[in-house]
């Protein structure tokens, strides 16, 4: 029994999987963050799984799909043996004397692979069953197709590996490559080798198992001579890698080369693995005090303007530095002065009146939109809902809107039907834009462009170039985001503020506010075509100069910065800018500053929308019969089935460090409410409020706030629109609207 415990316990492969956990821990930590997204752990909010399961490519899941993301994990799986490989070859050189030593150290260390691969599939087997319903020979298929990828890119780098194991072998010197072991040398080779595994059987490249002859030792100079080529081999490889991800990123544009998220979340895995095992192979102990170094060298050349990672708002001007405007607070002042506040408010009312004259009554019933961030989830549920609610109106939706503001996906799919709405030639109605092409335009996958960017671009610091007007930015994910979603969009989303100026002032659309928050001070950043300095301090602060304001009229502080020539695109994608997924915008102010996602400080629009109608409320009670704010949500208002419980003694040290992010969205909520009900209460005229919100049909698989979305997850947010909790405010707003009342 002991016997065979020992040739269990010194076996190649079992040592090998604890040597892992012994040293180099760091890889490791790559595979628990494969494991924890394949189990619906870590990005489980963000539907990463679901990526793994159901890949797509040119926006279908198909078999070039699935056979990519084989392919992906086939060089996961030799980044991961190359650089154990590297990193550990020290250790086992009996391997030196055999034939093929790197295609037996893989087969040996399959252990790790095959344990996630089999939890792999099972996941998979078990989600798409689910999910998709899927029959088990087309699950089986689907299987086959990541089997195909994998195995095909291990049969081209394993062919590399024996035509250069072969080349080594005839370049070595064969003789006295190995030595007899006597006593006399026994001490002084337990000195040499104590680094080395303790290893009695390994699976030969037969899959046959086989005993190391402990009788008889490598010379030191032959095993390194041995794997210093192998390593070479091996680097060579990784060097093509690199560039092979180069080409991909310079091609991107062409939509044949773009890689499902999927295969580009694990080429990224496959990078850190890389690139960990380098920086720990050539710097050893120095690796630690050389990343410092490197940082601090980093950082120098970025405050020396040597290089420039930050992403721009493409459309302005960066290149003319001393028209960069102050951002303090005699700067902001400046732009909300009484006189120009007055200015811009009588413009503003000239739109008013202009929105008027359009209705049927000389007490129109007023309508503001607001959306939801939340990702292609709430894309999806916003564009379903103006189509359903503009079909149900016949039409009245969109005319009796005069702002639409609001966050992330809500605000794409808002924007998007309004740029729909101001293509029509005039006095069409009702809207002919129910069809559900165009919720799959706003709603197809952005994903993997985005990823696949940020793999072969971003990270490998690509300095391709593209123009908007006469100004030049660099194509990273963000250039990668608009580009995609201009192209769903059919253009229409590639228009300027310039060009939408006429339309808005004339009130024949609606007017969007593309909202953003400033990183440094949490101040909003309010996008319009429109002069807006009023929405830069609340009423009671409106004319004190001393007040700081708590927004900025964004056309206004960038007036030397050709502002209208920025896209509706890039206002999107400011307003969309969420951590890591997509790059922070940053504009060129003194000091810099820099934007993301409007979801930081209104996740709803809400905010927006009430500080507009408290600074026209003597218009709004003298020419409309109310105000009708609707909102679009994709996520509950009262929601106790989100309440964080405290489980085990991990909570207790993690949940006070997360409390914030975890209850930022209710703090939005509760902060709103009472901003609602306070105008509600002081308000001469009606003030009502229309809650359609996006309940998913099983609480427990709630389409995730992605930007990708299943095809069982559109169905779900979709037909959450007639959910009996939307009802009573479908009614409302469809009764009030066609009354044109709200009493």
């Amino acid at each position: 029994m002991k016997d065979l415990y020992n040739q269990f316990y010194y076996s190649f492969p079992v040592q090998l999987f604890i040597l892992h956990f012994k040293k180099y821990q760091v890889l490791l930590f790559v595979w628990y963050m494969v494991f924890s997204i394949i189990n619906g752990g870590l990005l489980h909010d963000y539907g990463a799984e679901a990526l793994f399961f159901l890949p797509e490519y040119n926006g279908e899941t198909n078999m070039t799909a699935l056979i990519l993301v084989g392919v992906s994990w086939g060089m996961f799986i030799i980044c991961w043996n190359i650089t154990t490989f590297i990193l550990h070859s020290g250790r086992f050189k009996f391997l030196s004397a055999t034939r093929h030593p790197f295609l037996k150290y893989c087969i040996n260390n399959s252990l790790l692979p095959i344990i996630f691969f089999l939890f792999y599939f099972v996941r998979l087997y078990n989600f798409v069953s689910d999910e998709e319903l899927k029959s088990v020979t087309n699950i089986y298929a689907d299987l086959a197709g990541i089997l195909v990828g994998f195995f095909l890119l291990m049969g081209v780098s394993f062919v590399f590996f024996f035509t250069a194991g072969k080349t080594i072998s005839l370049s070595m010197p064969m003789t006295e490559k190995l030595s007899t072991v006597d006593a006399s040398t026994q001490e002084e080779l337990k000195s040499r080798y104590r680094y080395e595994l303790k290893v009695k059987t390994f699976i030969s490249d037969k899959l046959k198992l086989a005993s190391v002859d402990t009788s008889k030792y490598i010379k030191t100079s032959y095993a390194e001579g041995v794997f210093r080529r192998h390593r070479l081999a091996t680097f060579t490889v990784l060097l093509f890698g690199f560039i092979f991800l180069a080409f991909l990123g310079f091609f991107l544009d062409n939509p044949a080369i773009e890689l499902p998220a999927a295969a580009s979340m694990v080429v990224f895995f496959s990078i850190l693995i890389a690139l960990v095992g380098a920086l720990s192979y050539f710097l050893q102990s120095w690796s630690l005090p050389f990343a410092i170094i490197l940082l601090f060298l980093v950082n120098y050349l970025f405050e020396k303007d040597i290089i420039d990672p930050r992403n721009k708002a493409f459309g302005l001007n960066y290149i003319n530095v001393a028209d960069r405007p102050m951002y303090n607070k005699a700067s902001l002042n400046g732009l909300c002065t009484p006189d120009k506040i007055l200015a811009d408010k009588e413009n503003m009312i000239e739109i008013l009146n202009n929105w008027k004259a359009r209705q049927n009554t000389d007490k129109p019933l007023m309508v503001f939109i607001n959306v939801s961030g939340g990702g292609l989830r709430s894309a999806a549920f916003t564009m379903n809902s103006l189509q359903k609610l503009d079909s149900l109106t016949k039409g009245e939706l969109m005319k009796h809107t005069f702002l639409m503001s609001g966050a992330s996906g809500g605000m794409l799919a808002s924007t998007y039907y309004r740029e729909l709405y101001r293509s029509l030639p005039p006095g069409i109605t009702p809207s002919p834009f129910s069809e559900k092409k165009y919720a799959d335009d706003v709603t197809s996958d952005m994903l993997n462009t985005v990823f696949t960017s940020l793999v072969t671009r971003d990270l490998l610091g690509n300095r391709q170039k593209f123009k908007v007007g006469k100004f030049s930015y660099i194509k990273d994910r963000g250039y990668a985001f608009e580009k995609k979603l201009g192209d769903n969009t059919h253009g229409l989303l590639n228009a300027s503020l310039q060009d939408v100026i006429a339309d808005e002032h004339a009130a024949r659309v609606p007017l969007v506010f593309f909202n953003a928050v400033i990183n440094s001070d949490a101040r909003k950043m309010v996008i319009s075509s429109q002069p807006v300095s009023f929405m830069m301090k609340s009423t009671d602060k409106m004319y004190d100069m001393n007040a700081s304001p708590d927004a900025v009229d964004f056309c206004a502080l960038f007036r030397k910065q050709n502002p209208m020539k920025m896209r509706l695109v890039t206002a999107l994608r400011m307003n969309a800018s969420f951590p890591y997924i997509l790059p922070n915008v940053w504009l060129p102010s003194q000091p810099v500053i820099d934007v993301m996602d409007a979801g930081l400080r209104d996740n709803y629009g809400q905010e927006t929308t009430l500080r507009f109608i408290d600074h026209f409320k003597p218009w709004i009670k003298e020419n409309t019969s109310g105000v009708l704010i609707i909102q679009l949500r994709d996520s509950p208002v009262d929601d106790w089935n989100e309440a964080v419980v405290t489980k085990n003694i991990s909570d207790m040290l993690v949940t006070p460090a997360t409390m914030l992010q975890q209850n930022w969205n209710k703090l939005q909520q509760y902060f709103l409410s009472d901003q609602y009900g306070y105008l509600k209460s002081n308000a001469s005229f009606i003030l009502n409020k229309a809650e359609i919100t996006y309940i998913a049909s099983n609480k427990d698989k709630t389409a995730a706030m992605s930007l990708h979305l299943t095809a069982n997850e559109k169905k779900d947010v979709t037909s959450s629109f007639y959910n009996p909790l939307n009802r009573p405010a479908i009614d409302t707003i469809v009764g009030k609207l066609k009354s044109n009342r709200l009493q």
